[in-house]
């Protein structure tokens, strides 16, 4: 392991062109956990009344009241997306890309990249965002950011309820608004998101038959067709092309790329302190 480390901090280091892929793996190395002693610190009263115990499955949880819809939400959304420390690991590999030709796909939705440092219009952010609401319907194609009304709720919220004067509606068809997350086909992809992708996709227009780095931070299988797949068949059809995989507890690459490969099952934090 220490030899492939080696390996990979040279190819990263040495390269001109990088493209990062980025999942939940990283935003945990980064102190962002959705459970243990975080999801105790915030959200014990819900796990006491509700028995569920980390916030992911808090957001799917069919509440009795909107009150508390709303109080586990504004919450949710400050504690993961507004109330952020600076991530020394973004920061770390910010500076390990800063002056590449990079770019970021990310299934993230907290916004840690832009947060701390990383150019916006290098970053594509394709399930969402934690900072955006929309319509639920949708009845149209915008969205609005949230961080007004959620400090508002959060400052509210009593009981583990929000009243109803500060439930976010739509200010085309007044339904109450929802995320604008990728939970099915009711997302929506606005101007800004659409900006995105096609920037990702003139990235990929331009370097994919050159020398390139596909670094894939924390990606696991629960979304694997948006970066994990597609990294595995640009580096496939690129003989140029290195695939660098680093995951605690989930590494893989096809046979097919496994010479262009390295695979590190490591946490993510403890390889960028050693770049």
């Amino acid at each position: 392991m220490t030899e492939k480390i080696s390996q990979a901090i040279k190819i990263l280091r040495d390269a001109k062109i990088i493209l990062i892929g980025a999942g939940a793996g990283l935003s945990t190395a980064a102190g962002y956990t959705y459970s243990g002693e975080r999801f105790k610190k915030y959200f014990a009263d819900f796990e006491k009344k509700y028995g569920f115990s980390d916030m992911y499955s808090g957001g799917f949880y069919p509440y009795e009241t909107a009150g508390e819809f709303w109080a586990f939400w504004c919450r949710n959304i400050f504690y993961n997306r507004y109330d952020q420390p600076p991530s020394e690991i973004h920061k770390k590999l910010l500076q390990l890309v800063k002056d590449k030709i990079y770019f970021v796909i990310t299934t993230n939705v907290d916004h840690l990249f832009q947060n701390n440092g990383f150019d916006k219009e290098k970053l594509f952010y394709t399930q969402g965002d934690y900072g955006l609401f929309q319509c639920p319907t949708p009845c149209h194609n915008k969205t609005y950011d949230n961080e007004e009304i959620i400090r508002k709720m959060l400052a509210a919220e009593k009981n583990m309820s929000v009243p109803a004067e500060l439930f976010p509606r739509c200010p085309k068809c007044g339904e109450m608004m929802t995320t604008n997350l990728r939970i099915d086909d009711t997302f929506i992809e606005d101007s800004g998101w659409k900006l995105a992708a096609a920037r990702y996709q003139s990235f990929l227009q331009k370097y994919l038959l050159d020398e390139i780095v596909y670094l894939e931070l924390g990606v696991g299988a629960n979304t694997p067709a948006i970066i994990k797949y597609p990294f595995w068949n640009f580096t496939a059809e690129n003989p140029k092309a290195r695939y660098i995989c680093i995951n605690k507890g989930e590494v893989s690459a096809p046979a097919r790329i496994a010479k262009q490969s390295i695979l590190i099952d490591a946490d993510i934090k403890d390889f960028l302190q050693s770049i």
